[in-house]
């Protein structure tokens, strides 16, 4: 493994999964803290690559300029959310991505996943050469500069809740009812045949009558009245604090240096 941080060099290019079908840009490439062996490729996938999930760098042939991984891309994409920015993985981390692959983590950390260790990785003479060339020089000091990045993400909180909630007022109400009543009116009719009746007290009487409104209630349904929620999008602007490293030389006043 002389040549083992030249696969640093993939760092930056696209991860293709077995099919051919892109995943995404190859961010990091995380190596064995015991065995100093490149194990995983922390691929940036998603829109705008927000998102990055890991997949073995075991099985993994090289495609042009490009790497192809020995899984789909729904198996990389599925793959346990770990965190990327941590420089390492955690052993709890490391069990879910072995299991997720189906890889038995206890067994490989016991010597006895082969199955992990098939088809180790992509030869190193396949490597890009200019990468290559320069990481296998004995007389080159490097170190790797890292930077934090925002991660966006949504989640859904109440905002409120809106009720239905009926209640009865009382209102005065004027309605114009016609009505009919009876009166009296008096007639007068001569008698010209000279006939008289009796002479004396007599009485007749006549009913009237009179309409009245009478009022009364029914109840009638008029509408429905129901919520219905909508979905509207909008845009937030959020910010956050990173953090960036930066490199600075430092040499003695005797050492002479270009840049």
């Amino acid at each position: 493994m002389e040549n083992i941080n030249s696969y640093d060099a993939w760092i930056g290019r696209d991860a293709y999964d077995v099919n051919g079908d892109k995943i995404g840009s190859i961010d990091a490439i995380y190596y064995d803290d015991q065995t100093g062996r490149p194990e995983w490729l922390a691929i940036r996938t998603g829109f705008f690559g927000m998102n990055t999930s890991f997949a073995p760098i075991a099985g993994a042939k090289v495609d042009d300029d490009d790497l192809r991984v020995a899984y789909t891309k729904d198996e990389v994409k599925d793959a346990p959310n770990v965190d990327p920015y941590s420089g390492s993985l955690i052993a709890d981390d490391e069990r879910l991505l072995f299991t997720h692959y189906g890889f038995d983590y206890d067994a490989r950390r016991y010597g006895a996943g082969a199955r992990f260790d098939r088809d180790y990785a992509v030869d190193a003479d396949r490597i890009p050469s200019s990468d290559r060339s320069s990481s296998d020089r004995s007389d080159v000091a490097e170190t790797t500069r890292s930077e934090e990045q925002l991660r966006v993400d949504t989640e859904k909180v109440a905002t409120g809740t809106a009720r239905l909630r009926k209640y009865v007022v009382t209102e005065q109400q004027n309605i114009t009812v016609p009505v009919t009543r009876e009166e009296v009116r008096v007639e007068r009719e001569p008698i010209t045949n000279g006939e008289a009746g009796d002479i004396g007290d007599d009485e007749a009487e006549v009913t009237t009558y009179a309409e009245r409104p009478v009022v009364t209630t029914e109840k009638v349904a008029k509408e429905k009245v129901r919520l219905v929620k909508d979905t509207v999008a909008d845009d937030e602007t959020v910010s956050g604090e990173v953090r960036k490293e930066r490199v600075d030389v430092d040499v003695d006043d005797g050492v002479r240096s270009r840049r």
